[in-house]
């Protein structure tokens, strides 16, 4: 199982990441984040909410990736991937929601 949490260059993804104790988890972002971190693996450029295909984009980047669980920290990640719900489902992708979005 992957786990993508979003919203990487904030502490929140970092205090969700400290709660999550099974399969591999990978951070991301659609703001700047560090190139080292980037190169190494540790964290993936997300595309943006601001895309009008980003529901497509983000799913393609989720099966590109084999991630089975998000974890949207942005209000606008968690409003753009609500309406899209079905559609992750029906591609096994299940959406978690932290109750106090950025």
């Amino acid at each position: 199982m992957i786990v993508l949490i979003t919203a990487a260059s904030t502490a929140k993804a970092y205090q969700v990441k400290g709660t999550i104790t099974a399969g591999e988890i990978l951070l991301g972002d659609y703001e700047e984040l560090p190139q080292v971190m980037i190169n190494a693996g540790k964290m993936i450029i997300l595309p943006s909410p601001k895309s009008a295909a980003y529901i497509h984009e983000m799913l393609a980047l989720c099966l590109d990736k084999n991630i089975t669980v998000i974890y949207p920290l942005r209000n606008i990640e968690m409003q753009l991937l609500k309406e899209a719900q079905l559609l992750y489902d029906e591609y096994g992708i299940n959406i978690n929601y932290v109750a106090d979005g950025l």
